[in-house]
């Protein structure tokens, strides 16, 4: 701002106040309606106007009384207003803006002083005669302030209503020829009761209304004209201004105070309705305040007790009596006491007091200074584990060896053993076993398809919803340092963008590391090193060597028909008819249904799809039984109305009283069919070499052992060998050696000549080509089946054969020789080629698998050659 700005702004500060003073007077003449003399407008026109336009206003004959409303012009310069209308009687300051309107306004307060004051009856930019109201206000500028801006700020007293009777300039400047309003009295009781009541309802809205001052009810008192009074209340209420206008426009004063009590009426239900909303809004203030006031109060109160609003101790209280009671020391002792503190001073509200507060539960469930000792009888561990399993001899010897040691030399540190086997086969509930074996508490998880490292080693405590690993989970529901712990599917792991889960195990499993596992969410050393971790996968495979390098491996191989039939009449059969709800003994098999079920519906490894078809054929048989009962009570309800029995004794029968709950259900071999529908596996499912061109071979797989058969066939072309049946790299490099080593062996002893080979394709293949397969395992096979294909030879019926190849006819040994035997005993072979070096492995497997079948160490491959094909090839 300028200097003379400044001083600008001072002289109309002062401007102002003088101006108050100065119509002070003027102002209540107006709000009276007490008529001036002449001498008096002159009096007013010596203080406020230049001589020459005191000499305009003068009356011609000096002495003569004139009303100021009778010296009005007939024509008017029209200031046009955007907001509310201004009525008759009232001072008020104008703000002009615009610089038409100054100009307007700069020639009426060089002249007689007056003005028409009309509202737009829209909002037009540039306004002209036809943009306005036709009723407006004649009023007389008292003083004219320039102000600093350029704008104008004149004080008005409006004089009387007028109507515009013609535009005599209709753009701005807008002038018009005006005719003078007047209004109908009605000087009656009726007026007078209006009047007082006006004034009456008036007074109450504004002791109710902060925004009507002392002044505007001392200026309303003093009004006694009807008219004026409407007028005045009109321009002071809060209401439209078309409304305004209404009442501006309105001649008949009774109709006007009528109108404008109505407003009043609705002014005053607006204000009930907002002092109802803000006394309900201060009540509930003022609640919150004293709810906030007694929350502290209280809070004060129980920091001093150490209690809740129950009486009960709080969080704080009953978190530092159990970490004062583990007597941490060390990092452990200042990491938690920190947290604690934190927690003390941390508002509820406050997000992260959820955070702390399950960090400092989570310390105060752990047991760190558990004291625990071996405490299991051998010999009960034995019959746990022979009453919950069948078989598995060589399982339960490893599992008790493994107990004795430790009973032996009170050994608490925790182990680590892998369970191998196809699915099915009771790794979970060996582990479970074990646990119930030494007494202790069990908890499973698996990590099967587990990609974040998280999962093991916990959440880092930066966000709300953080927590531990599965590790730590584990220990604070079990409550001991020292539980049995089962892993499962730890050959199903996999890395991804949030680590690598196998990788986290390894300081799990570590007996190095695991002294001092540090979850990523508890962020404090942990002994993890008494627990015993038992591992489950399906094929060693895949399991990451480190792992394996930490582990103890036992083998679960799968179970032969013979070992089915017994789980099934131990285990599954009673488990399945409770679940049925079937009585023990209500469902009896003979041995030859229960060996069909093993050959023809389930014939995988495993006993799971053996007990979903006991389930099959137990949920068929609860159906019969129901129908047969619902129909029992449908005619009993039918014979009970006919013989018109009262409803109550209908109403209490129940299908229960008819179920024959004594009958008993005979299962043979022939009825498998009704219950299971068409074999699964028949007799053309069994693998038979029985044409030049083919072999059996047997693989071991994560499900299980199984029988390959493996095919050949020649046909004219340029030579070579073309491989199909999605063969893996190393069964590929197995093949090319037993093809090369079967065209030297028909070579030496002239079956074929070397022509043959440039003229004829050979391919081999393996069924199933849907399903991968790869492993150093059927060399022998696949030697044989060309030998087969080149001498047009079939082999020995009822015979497969396993052993790895070498480029010089050595038979190399092979791995899952138990679960091989298994598969052939399921395929009715009577004979088995395997390599001299696994003939000590025959002594691992069970005299029942081994039952019926020949084993045939062999060297080298002339000697499968010579076997399989009886000496007749030379």
């Amino acid at each position: 701002m300028s200097e003379n700005d400044k001083d600008n702004k001072i002289n109309f500060d002062e401007d102002f106040k003088k101006l108050l003073d100065e119509i002070k007077d003027e102002a209540v003449t107006f709000f009276n309606k007490n008529e001036k003399t002449e001498e008096d407008g002159a009096d007013e026109d010596k203080k406020t106007k230049p001589r020459s336009r005191r000499k305009k206003a003068e009356p011609e004959k000096k002495g003569e009384i004139v009303p100021a409303d009778k010296m009005l012009p007939p024509k008017l310069s029209i200031i046009p207003l955007q907001g509310r209308p201004i009525f008759p009687g009232i001072f008020t300051p104008l703000m002009i803006t615009t610089a038409e309107d100054t100009k307007v306004i700069e020639q009426a307060y060089n002249s007689d002083g007056y003005i028409g004051i009309v509202m737009l009856n829209n909002e037009a930019d540039s306004p002209s005669a036809a943009d306005l109201y036709k009723v407006g206000t004649a009023a007389r500028i008292i003083k004219k302030i320039n102000l600093p801006d350029g704008g104008i700020n004149v004080f008005i007293s409006t004089i009387k209503r007028f109507r515009i009777r013609k535009p005599l300039h209709s753009s701005s400047p807008i002038i018009a020829a005006v005719e003078y309003l007047e209004d109908e009295e009605d000087d009656t009781f009726e007026v007078k009761a209006l009047t007082r009541a006006l004034i009456s309802e008036m007074k109450e809205v504004s002791e109710n209304n902060p925004l009507f001052s002392e002044e505007m009810r001392l200026n309303m008192v003093n009004i006694d004209h009807p008219g004026k009074i409407a007028d005045f209340i009109a321009s002071i209420l809060n209401i439209e201004k078309t409304e305004q206008q209404k009442v501006l426009e309105m001649l008949n004063v009774r109709q006007r105070m009528e109108q404008v009590l109505v407003y009043i009426k609705k002014e005053q239900e607006l204000l009930r309705v907002q002092k109802k909303i803000q006394n309900e809004l201060n009540e509930k203030v003022e609640k919150n305040q004293r709810e906030y006031f007694l929350r502290e109060e209280m809070r004060s109160i129980q920091e001093e007790l150490g209690t809740d609003a129950e009486g009960n101790e709080t969080d704080y209280i009953k978190f530092k009596k159990k970490i004062e009671s583990f007597h941490f020391e060390g990092e452990i002792k200042e990491s938690v006491d920190s947290e604690l503190e934190k927690f003390f001073l941390m508002e509820p509200n406050s997000p992260e007091y959820i955070v702390s507060r399950n960090f400092l539960e989570l310390v105060t469930q752990l047991p760190w200074n558990e004291e625990f000792s071996e405490n299991y009888n051998l010999e009960n561990a034995k019959k746990i584990l022979e009453s919950d399993h069948y078989g598995l001899d060589d399982v339960k010897k490893r599992i008790m060896e493994y107990l004795s040691v430790r009973k032996l030399k009170k050994d608490n540190k925790g182990s680590i053993l892998i369970l191998v086997g196809p699915p099915g086969v009771g790794k979970t509930s060996v582990g479970r076993s074990i646990a119930n074996a030494m007494n202790k508490p069990f908890y499973r998880f698996s990590v099967g398809g587990m990609r974040d490292e998280a999962e093991i080693k916990g959440h880092r405590r930066t966000y709300i919803g953080s927590m531990c690993g599965k590790i730590i989970q584990g220990i604070k529901i079990t409550h001991t340092k020292a539980p049995v712990f089962m892993i499962d599917e730890v050959d199903k792991m996999s890395s991804g963008p949030q680590g690598d889960p196998a990788s986290a195990l390894l300081e799990v499993l570590d007996p190095e590391q695991n002294v001092s596992f540090r979850d990523n969410y508890l962020d404090l050393p942990f002994d993890v090193s008494n627990v015993f971790f038992i591992l489950t996968a399906n094929t060693l495979d895949s399991v990451p060597e480190p792992l394996l390098d930490r582990a103890e491996v036992i083998q679960l191989s799968g179970y032969i028909d013979q070992e089915k039939l017994e789980i099934a009449k131990k285990y599954l059969i009673p488990k399945n008819l409770e679940k049925n709800g079937l009585k023990k003994g209500q469902v009896k098999y003979t041995k030859a249904a229960l060996f069909r079920i093993a050959e023809e519906y389930a014939r995988e490894a495993g006993v799971r799809n053996y007990e979903r078809n006991l389930d099959k054929i137990h949920r068929k048989i609860v159906t019969e039984v129901m129908l047969e009962a619902d129909k029992k009570y449908n005619e009993a309800v039918k014979a009970a109305k006919a013989e018109k029995k009262p409803a109550k004794e209908i109403e209490a029968l129940r299908i229960e009283n008819f179920l024959d709950s004594e009958k008993i259900f005979s299962l043979d071999a022939p009825d498998l069919e009704k219950y299971l529908g068409k074999p699964v596996f028949d007799e053309s499912e069994i693998k038979k070499a029985d044409i030049p061109g083919t072999a059996i071979g047997l693989a071991w797989t994560s499900m299980g052992g199984d029988t390959l058969l493996i095919e050949a066939s020649s046909f004219t072309g340029k030579g070579g060998l073309v491989l199909t049946g999605q063969m893996g790299d190393v069964m590929k490099e197995s093949c090319s050696i037993a093809f090369d080593w079967a065209r030297k062996f028909v070579l030496d002893r002239k079956i074929k000549k070397p022509e043959w080979f440039e003229k004829n394709c050979v391919h081999l293949h393996i069924p199933e080509g849907a399903t991968p397969k790869d492993g150093p395992s059927a060399g022998i096979t696949m030697a044989t089946t060309f030998i087969s294909l080149l001498a047009h030879k079939t082999i020995k019926r009822q015979l497969a054969m396993t052993g790895e190849l070498s480029l010089t006819g050595q038979v190399l040994p092979i791995g899952g020789l138990r679960e091989k035997t298994v598969a052939a005993k399921r395929n009715k072979i009577k004979t088995i080629l395997i390599p001299k070096a696994n003939e000590r492995d025959l002594a691992d497997i069970p005299e029942n698998v081994k039952e019926g079948i020949t084993f045939v160490p062999v060297k080298r491959v002339e000697e499968v050659i010579d076997f399989v094909f009886g000496g007749k090839i030379k």
